[in-house]
This record gives structure tokens, C-alpha cells and sequence, in this order.
């Protein structure tokens, strides 16, 4: 990579750090409780005693900030890890079976990708129920699609290279081919795709708490804190935009490592660099 995107990816990883770290540490960094109401002080500016200023019902902003990156992080991985485990071995099995096979799951996901993706969440998200476990649920049913798609024009691609026919003509069996001589090269595409998606995931996340169909109702998560400061805008702005910039920064810290990891892992593109 030349020295520009040397440092848009050293930025990306420290807006990263800057949601794992705080998550990890959030009840150490947290200067308060963050399910402590006190009225007395709803909507007090940002001061010495709360950085961020408190809300409409006396909690401090950082505080819950600091903990709803726990729930950001926690979603975020656990919808994309279970996102890219279904969709490679579906996009895998697809490419190397080929055949009815593969028409059959390709047209599962045409399915899938024929509804719009937010909506969808939302109608399975109020069939399952407002939670945390139920959102990564309905993310992960929505997420695997890009992977399989991706997976599978990366295994069509390999399938034909020389390295997987010379296996296949000294007696590998086709179990043996996929996971030593195919998917280690699908797993490159696929750790790239997975930071755009957990930049997604989050954003979901936070639309679905932001609507009142994510988290708990008093569970520090950065959309419902949107949600409660959307009704004080115009009197504390400050209840809003720290969340606001954190969701901001963070996705935009995903999309950044992930366009970063793609010039990282693809050689070609390295080279072109």
C-alpha cells in the first residue's frame, strides 16, 4: 500500500480499537452507573462531573455510551460470525457441487435478496420479539447471502485452477479438496466481507433500537439513546450527538478496515497499489 492508504487503514484500525477497547472496558472506564436515573439532573450539559451531559431521565450519556458498545460489538460479531459460517458453507457446497445444487441455494438466496433487508428484519424481529439474541437471529437470517454469493464465485473460480485438478487427479477426495485446497483461498474475500458487514450489522442494530425493537427498554444501546434524544433535539442536542457520532465513527471505521484489508489480502490489488 503506498503511505495514503497506509493511513486510512492505521485510522480505520484505531476508530476499530476505539469501539473494542472502551466495550471491553466499559465497566472500569464508566465513570457512572449507567441504569442510575437521578431527575434532578435530566438533561444537564456536559460538566465535570458528566462529560457527555446527562439524558432526559437524569442518566450519564457517557456512561451508557461506553456500555452500548458492548451491545454494538456483541451483535455485530455474533451476526456475522453466524452470517459467514452459514453463507460459506452454503456458497461452497454451491460452487463445488454445481448442478441442480447449486441452482437450488442460488435461487434460495434470489429469494432471500428479493426482500428489502431492513423491512425484513423488522417483520421477523416483531414475530420474534424485542431482545439482543433475536436481532443477531434476524441479521444472521438476512446476512448469509452475501457470503454465499461471494463464496460461491470464489469456489467457481478455484474449482478450475491447477493446483485443485492435480489433487483431484491424484485421488483427493472432494471432501478433501474443499476444505485444503479451496476454502483456505475463499478465506481472504470473505474476512474482508465480514468487515463491511459488522459495520451493517451495527447500523441495523442501532435502527432496530432506534424504532424500539431492539434492546430492552432501559438497556444502554446507541439507537434507543438516538431515539430518546430525538423528542429534546432542539433543547439538548447533546443527547443525541454522542451517540450519533459513535455510530458514525464506527461504521465508518469497518468500512475504512475493510477496504484497507482488501488492498492487504488480494495481491493484485496490492501491486497495483
Amino acid at each position: 500500500m503506498t503511505s495514503p492508504r497506509l493511513r486510512v487503514g492505521i485510522l480505520a484500525a484505531l476508530l476499530v480499537l476505539g469501539l473494542l477497547v472502551p466495550a471491553l472496558l466499559a465497566p472500569w472506564l464508566a465513570p457512572h452507573d449507567p441504569y442510575e436515573l437521578d431527575f434532578a439532573k435530566s438533561l444537564a450539559p456536559p460538566s465535570a462531573e458528566s462529560l457527555l451531559g446527562r439524558d432526559d431521565q437524569g442518566g450519564d450519556i457517557l456512561s451508557r455510551l461506553l456500555y452500548g458498545a458492548r451491545i454494538s460489538v456483541l451483535v455485530g460479531l455474533s451476526a456475522v460470525a453466524a452470517s459467514a459460517l452459514i453463507g460459506v458453507v452454503m456458497g461452497v457446497v454451491a460452487g463445488y457441487a454445481g448442478g441442480w445444487v447449486d441452482v437450488l441455494l442460488m435461487r434460495l438466496v434470489d429469494v432471500f435478496l428479493a426482500f428489502p433487508g431492513l423491512l425484513l428484519a423488522i417483520a421477523l424481529v416483531a414475530v420474534l420479539g424485542p431482545g439482543i439474541s433475536n436481532v443477531v437471529i434476524a441479521l444472521s437470517a438476512l446476512g448469509w447471502t452475501g457470503f454465499a454469493r461471494l463464496t460461491r464465485g470464489q469456489v467457481l473460480a478455484l474449482r478450475t485452477n491447477e493446483h485443485v485438478l492435480a489433487a483431484q487427479a491424484l485421488g483427493a477426495g472432494e471432501w478433501r479438496v474443499m476444505m485444503r485446497h479451496i476454502l483456505p483461498n475463499v478465506i481472504a474475500p470473505v474476512l474482508v466481507q465480514a468487515s463491511f458487514a459488522i459495520a451493517g450489522a451495527i447500523l441495523a442494530e442501532a435502527s432496530l433500537s432506534f424504532l424500539g425493537l431492539g434492546a430492552p427498554p432501559g438497556t444502554p444501546s446507541w439507537g434507543a439513546m438516538l431515539s430518546e434524544g430525538k423528542f429534546v433535539l432542539m433543547e439538548a442536542p447533546h443527547v443525541s450527538i454522542a451517540p450519533g457520532l459513535a455510530i458514525m465513527a464506527v461504521v465508518l471505521g469497518f468500512n475504512l478496515l475493510g477496504d484497507a484489508l482488501g488492498d492487504l489480502l488480494d495481491p493484485k490489488r496490492r501491486r497495483r497499489s
